[in-house]
Order: structure tokens, then C-alpha cells, then sequence
């Protein structure tokens, strides 16, 4: 029997009455049929079969891999030491805090230059004249990601200047080095805000994994005259 709603993921607190009367027009239901409710929560359509089956649960939906084990992380047994060379300029968008203090250590320490700003007018006005190699978002400035002035402009960055931008999010809803959650949001990394005094070690695997994945087709790009 189905128990959470297919859109919202909500759990169906249904009565037993309301069970009973659910059981009762799926027995009838004739086979190829679909039955369709109501979600209390969220008042979406759910659609069930004879066998309590919605057909999202029938087809077979690719699922992505879970986020990485960070077991390493915690042990700091990632060896690859050497700094990154030719990245000469990084921006840092977050609040004046520790936490941005640390996240200019971690980036000096592989070798950036760092422009610190809190504002999204200063980080705006700082990329018009300066081509920075890595910019590193706190989420939260503006509320809702999805909904930040700044996001949005990074997303319709001409791709002849985002491509070679290393674009970093931070924020308590990201699972650090989980790739498919970092394109799924159009950046190149994001970072959970708990693993931020490991941001040094992040770094140091990050960027290279970005270079070696990237780094051809930027090299062929340049062959045609192309950035």
C-alpha cells in the first residue's frame, strides 16, 4: 500500500476508514485502470493500479548515486600536496566572519590571490575588471539560491568567461564534493558549511578532478582560438 505522497514525499496519514475505502475501489479497480486520489498534504493527484502501484514507481527512474563517503576528510589521508599553479585571482562573496577568514587561509594555501567582498554589488563591480580564476558563494546572502541576484548572474555568465571560472557554492543543504550536486546548481564544487575547516584538503582534490575533467576541451577550445 502506498504510504508517501509521489510529489510531495509527504507521509499519508489516512484513517483506517479512509484505508478500508481505499482497498475497497482498488479491489474493484479493473486491471489496466488507474484509481486517482488526493493528496491530503499537498492536494496533488496520485494516480494507483490494482496494486496499489503508482506509475512513477513502475517505471524505472535512473537515481543518482548517493553523495561520497568523507571518511578521508575527517582523517586528512589525501596526500596530493602540491599547489595549483597558474590560477592567479579567487573572490570571495560571504559575511565578514571566522568562517571567511578561514576560507581565505584554505585558498592562499593552494595558491590564490583572494578579493574578500560581502555585498553582491561589490563582487558584481570586482568581476567587470577582473577575469578571477575561482569565486566562492555563501548561499545564503540573498535567501532562496534560486532566487539570488548573483546566482542568477553567474548562470548567464558568457560561457567564453565561465568556463574558466572554478564556481564554488557553500551552504548547510550541500553535501561537499558531491558532483552531481554541484551541476545540478551550475557550479563546479559545493561545500557543506560543517566541512569548511577542511576547505584547504577540498581544494587540493577538487581542483585538480576539475582540471583533469575539463582541461582537455579548454586546451582544444584554445587550439581554435576559442576561450
Amino acid at each position: 500500500m502506498l504510504t508517501h505522497c509521489p510529489s510531495c514525499k509527504k507521509l499519508l496519514q489516512l484513517t483506517p476508514d479512509q484505508t478500508a475505502r481505499l482497498e475497497q475501489a482498488l479491489a474493484q479497480l479493473s486491471p489496466g485502470k488507474l484509481l486517482t486520489i488526493k493528496c491530503p498534504m499537498c492536494h496533488g493527484a496520485i494516480s494507483l493500479d490494482k496494486n496499489a502501484d503508482t506509475p512513477q514507481s513502475q517505471s524505472r527512474q535512473v537515481q543518482p548515486p548517493p553523495p561520497p563517503k568523507l571518511d578521508w576528510l575527517e582523517m586528512g589521508i589525501f596526500q596530493d600536496a602540491d599547489k595549483v599553479e597558474d590560477v592567479p585571482m579567487a573572490l570571495v562573496l560571504h559575511q565578514d566572519n571566522e568562517q571567511r577568514k578561514g576560507i581565505k587561509e584554505a585558498l592562499e594555501s593552494v595558491g590564490y590571490q583572494v578579493v574578500l567582498v560581502n555585498s553582491v554589488t561589490d563582487a558584481m563591480n570586482g568581476m567587470q575588471f577582473v577575469n578571477f580564476a575561482c569565486i566562492i558563494f555563501q548561499t545564503d546572502l540573498e535567501g532562496a539560491l534560486e532566487q539570488s541576484s548573483f546566482h542568477v548572474h553567474m548562470r548567464k555568465l558568457a560561457m567564453d568567461r565561465r568556463r574558466y571560472v572554478f564556481y564554488i557554492l557553500i551552504g548547510d543543504q550541500f553535501h561537499t564534493l558531491y558532483n552531481l550536486e554541484a551541476l545540478a546548481h551550475s557550479a563546479n564544487l559545493t561545500v557543506n558549511v560543517g566541512d569548511l575547516r577542511h576547505l584547504d584538503v577540498i581544494l587540493r582534490k577538487g581542483i585538480p578532478a576539475y582540471e583533469e575533467l575539463f582541461g582537455p576541451m579548454l586546451e582544444e577550445l584554445g587550439v581554435y582560438g576559442k576561450r
